[in-house]
């Protein structure tokens, strides 16, 4: 997937674990996880509102897009 989760290097940043991040922001620590590790399919608006407020960051120190190594595939 062209889109990429930073969120370790974030919580690396604050000397942060997933269980203290997920209590802070009201949520599991599976689904922080999840997001974590690149498994999430979607991300709630108030999660990353709540995550970047807690994490003192950007949308994007957490979230990026490279393209994908593929290419574009489509109907060309």
């Amino acid at each position: 997937m062209p889109i990429v989760i930073d969120l370790d290097v974030q919580l690396a940043k604050k000397k942060m674990s997933v269980s203290e991040l997920a209590a802070a922001i009201d949520i599991t620590p599976v689904n922080v996880s999840v997001l974590k590790n690149g498994r999430a399919k979607a991300v709630r608006f108030s999660t990353l509102d709540a995550i970047c407020r807690v994490l003192e960051c950007q949308p994007g120190d957490i979230l990026r897009w490279e393209p994908d190594e593929a290419g574009v595939s489509g109907g060309e």
